[in-house]
């Protein structure tokens, strides 16, 4: 029998611009776990850390940024890891940010802001395409009874 946990988060970062949401994606660095691949800011979940906090630590570590607003998307991102025999359960999130400007961390060689099809065309994994297009339905429709800011 495989271990549930919930051990790391994803977060989808985006900047309003000229009325439309752009999102960053990140290309890992060849040297890391999963080489060249695009995905959101992705992490994992310190000890004593609740999921969210793990989000604006992973988001400020990776690319610089925190948020004006945050929000816990209506799905949860899950994959199994053969290796380590263990069913993951992972928290996500989307996040509204006032500039475009990144610091990348060691962990990511490139970013772009994307509109939300080329983003999602960039990512690998079905759950966090997903998770991109409930946190875009968010955005665009501010009166979704899903649109509920958490607050920081």
């Amino acid at each position: 029998m495989s271990n549930i946990i919930v051990r790391c988060i994803d977060c989808h970062v985006a900047f309003i611009k000229n009325g439309t949401p752009e999102y960053l994606i990140l290309k890992r660095s060849n040297d890391k776990r999963y080489p060249s691949i695009w995905q959101s800011v992705t992490g994992k979940i310190e000890s004593n850390e609740k999921p969210i906090d793990s989000a604006l630590r992973e988001t400020k570590e990776e690319t610089g940024l925190s948020p004006e607003k945050i929000w816990s998307i209506d799905t949860i991102n899950y994959y199994y890891d053969p290796k380590e025999n263990i069913m993951n359960l992972i928290p996500v999130f989307g996040m509204l940010v006032n500039t475009q400007t990144i610091t990348l961390s060691d962990e990511h060689q490139e970013f772009e802001w994307l509109n939300i099809k080329a983003a999602q065309d960039k990512l690998l994994w079905n759950q966090q395409k997903k998770g991109l297009k409930y946190f875009n339905e968010i955005l665009i429709d501010s009166n979704s009874k899903k649109n509920q800011i958490l607050q920081l």
